[in-house]
């Protein structure tokens, strides 16, 4: 089976005979930037130009034409046909992409500003996103969680459930019908945490006077104070940033007659009877993974008592016009994609009451709503970000340099293009003066170069696809030294000197605040929002991309073999006494070890010399499953402790293989077997059926990284036959 593989079929959506678009018609609008933009096409003659690409027909189910042929019976024949198969799905610009699905909290915010500011949603994503939430609702009780593997919850199905009905869905059809049972079994919508509040005010479904603070007053604040919230996590901030506006402002929709309805729908008592104000600390138990502290409580109390009796206008107007200063530079920075989709579209909410509904701002948020959303079997989501497409990219270069693909000259166009697209990619110039900003030039997004935001591991990892890429034969050589080295700028001023994590690497900054932030961490749902923290993936990379340069060039050598050296001794102090790392970007313990041991073994420790890899290794090895893979599910990253998934993972099994051969396990015979696992779940066409879902943020919410069974399982079967031959398994 060559198209994206989804288990169940058929889909929930056609149990319920529920319309569909053409598959057939939909399109990939992409830039030499990195732009996924999907359209569907109603014009036959475009139809006709416009024939749908390999990557197109993959992504919406359809069958790529990629031929089948008889199962790889060697480690590195496998990986080769493994990435014949991938290498179909680079699109034409250089970058691989993907859907970055998995919270289930996105759609309620896009369809929330649609609905508001009357901007027209198009017929087809109506029909695809009412098909998308069908199809990921909940098999028994028909609600939704807060990521598409969870449990339902109040935020998440009454948000869902609101989105259906505003997209046009009939209040008894059984998919809305179900998911608001469930809802009013677990109390109805007044229990929904405070972004889910938040979102229901707007829409005039539920009273402001029921939502807890967001005071855009703190940003008058100078910023030597420690709570100051230029010191908080940039995504925390750039949602509390927009959303200090609209709280300040009381912002709420009008109220029409299917808001009316809604106001009916989503509680279990009439809307006039409840007394929202005494529901601003109503959340449910089952929604709560960070339950409110004393100290916030007391907070929240202090602020709406200031909020009603000691604060001026002048002062409230000061504060909304700073907000509105600071929104307004995050756009600019970012060509108004900003950080993800949440702040999206709350800043386009901000623009729109300021600027008017066809000012040139408003309108280019509004065309920038396309590259959250991605088109699938299962219909149309809102992704994490606008993609994933730096991260994916340089891990796959960096795959086939490792394996011996670079010698293979069919794939010579594939390193060209992909390295090209980094180039593209690369930072070349900084950010607008006093937007609590740090430094970018020359750094490396997640994403793309428009999303603005350089993270410390995606700089890491693009460097060593570069360095590694631009060192064969047959590539020109695109990004000089010269343009490399304010990247290592960066990197170096991007190591943690705090006490509490000293030698550390965060994600995006430095660590600007201190770990008792997370006190008024107001979310409820999500934990260590507060402040950057030290991440042992983040250290592990950037110590594996300095290493690389460190063989590479001289520059600022001591700089950079002390960074190094103070890193390792982090990546050393997060072992756990088991021998194990804990992962926060990835699941879990199986995600953290594998960059942990390559980041050590790039100093020369091994099984046989390294005690720190010793015990990681053999605790791996004791998580092994019956079919000699591994499977971890996302509840280890919940509960802090390793949980085993009900069965193997292909990509978990790759990320293993791959720490057990950095460290030179001297048990061949335990990497043999889950290379196995992976070659005899490898499909006919060279592909691998989806699993379970592999990435973390904020210890609650999974999200989608559907590449890494390409390029990690790829590079498991690549490296295993360099190291021990590419004999029949």
């Amino acid at each position: 089976m060559s198209r994206y593989s989804i288990e169940e079929r058929p889909l929930p959506a056609e149990k319920f005979n529920m319309d569909r678009t053409d598959r057939s018609r939909w399109r990939v609008d992409t830039d030499a930037f990195g732009k996924i933009n999907w359209r569907y096409l109603h014009d036959d003659i475009e139809m006709e130009k416009r024939p749908q690409r390999v990557y197109e027909k993959y992504m919406v189910g359809l069958e790529t034409g990629i031929p089948e042929s008889p199962k790889a019976e060697t480690p590195f024949d496998a990986a080769l046909k493994g990435m014949r198969f991938f290498k179909e799905l680079q699109l034409d610009e250089g970058f691989w992409a993907c859907r970055y699905g998995g919270p289930m909290f996105l759609l309620i915010g896009i369809i929330t500003v649609h609905y508001i500011t009357k901007t027209p949603i198009p017929l087809e994503w109506k029909v695809e996103i009412q098909r998308y939430l069908a199809n990921t609702a909940h098999p028994e009780d028909g609600g939704w969680g807060l990521h598409s593997e969870d449990k339902s919850t109040v935020f998440g199905t009454a948000s869902n459930y609101v989105v259906l009905r505003l997209l046009g869905m009939d209040p008894d059809h059984p998919v809305a019908l179900k998911a608001r049972q469930t809802l009013h079994k677990m109390g109805g919508a007044v229990r929904s945490p405070h972004w889910g509040k938040l979102w229901l005010a707007l829409l005039n479904i539920y009273e402001w006077e029921g939502v807890n603070p967001a005071p855009p007053d703190l940003w008058l604040l100078p910023y030597v104070l420690p709570f100051h919230p230029g010191r908080w996590w940039v995504h925390c901030r750039n949602v509390y940033l927009p959303m200090g506006y609209l709280y300040s402002k009381k912002s709420k929709a009008e109220l029409d007659p299917l808001l009316e309805s809604l106001r009916n729908e989503i509680y279990v008592c009439p809307y006039e009877e409840i007394d929202f104000s005494k529901h601003r600390n109503d959340v449910s138990p089952i929604d709560i993974y960070y339950p409110h502290t004393t100290i916030l409580d007391v907070s929240n109390q202090v602020l709406v008592w200031i909020e009603k009796y000691f604060r001026p206008d002048w002062l409230k107007k000061k504060a909304e016009d700073r907000v509105v200063e600071l929104v307004r530079k995050e756009d600019l920075n970012t060509d108004y994609l900003c950080i993800g989709p949440i702040n999206n579209v709350l800043n386009a909410l901000v623009i729109f009451y300021e600027d008017g509904p066809d000012s040139k701002t408003f309108s280019r948020h509004k065309e920038r709503f396309r590259d959250f959303m991605a088109m699938s079997e299962e219909g149309l989501l809102m992704m994490g970000t606008n993609g994933v497409q730096c991260w994916d990219t340089s891990f796959t270069l960096q795959t086939m340099c490792q394996i011996g693909i670079q010698d293979i000259p069919e794939f010579n166009d594939t390193f060209k293009k992909g390295l090209l697209f980094l180039k593209n990619s690369q930072f070349t110039e900084n950010c607008l003066p006093g937007s609590f900003r740090d430094t970018r030039l020359g750094c490396w997004p997640f994403s793309t170069k428009h999303q603005g935001y350089t993270v410390s591991d995606c700089t890491s990892e693009a460097l060593k696809a570069v360095l590694m890429v631009q060192k064969l034969p047959f590539v020109e050589k695109l990004i000089s030294d010269d343009k490399i080295y304010p990247a290592i700028d960066v990197l170096l001023g991007l190591q943690n000197d705090i006490s509490f994590a000293p030698g550390s690497f965060a994600s995006y900054e430095r660590i600007r605040g201190t770990p008792l932030l997370e006190n008024l961490n107001p979310a409820e749902v999500f934990g260590n929002i507060m402040i950057e923290y030290p991440y042992v993936e983040c250290s592990d990379s950037v110590v594996i991309g300095l290493s690389y340069f460190r063989d590479h060039s001289n520059y600022r050598r001591a700089d950079v073999i002390k960074a190094i050296e103070n890193a390792c001794k982090f990546i050393k102090s997060a072992q756990r006494p088991d021998g194990s790392f804990y992962g926060s970007w990835g699941i879990c313990f199986t995600y953290a070890a594998m960059f942990a041991i390559e980041a050590l073994s790039y100093q020369g420790e091994s099984y046989e010399n390294s005690e720190v890899l010793r015990k990681a290794c053999d605790f791996l090895v004791t998580k092994r499953m019956s079919d000699g893979g591994w499977g971890e599910s996302y509840k280890a990253c919940e509960t802090l402790q390793y949980v085993p998934h009900e069965k193997s993972q292909v990509v978990n099994t790759s990320w293993v293989c791959l720490a057990l051969m950095y460290a030179s396990y001297p048990n061949k015979d335990i990497i043999t077997k889950g290379i196995k696992l992976i070659m005899d779940r490898q499909q006919l066409a060279g592909d691998w059926k989806q699993e379970a879902i592999e990435g973390i943020f904020n210890r609650s919410c999974t999200i989608e990284y559907p590449n890494y069974k390409f390029y990690f399982s790829i590079k498991a079967l690549g490296l295993y036959a360099k190291l021990y031959g590419n004999e029949k398994i």
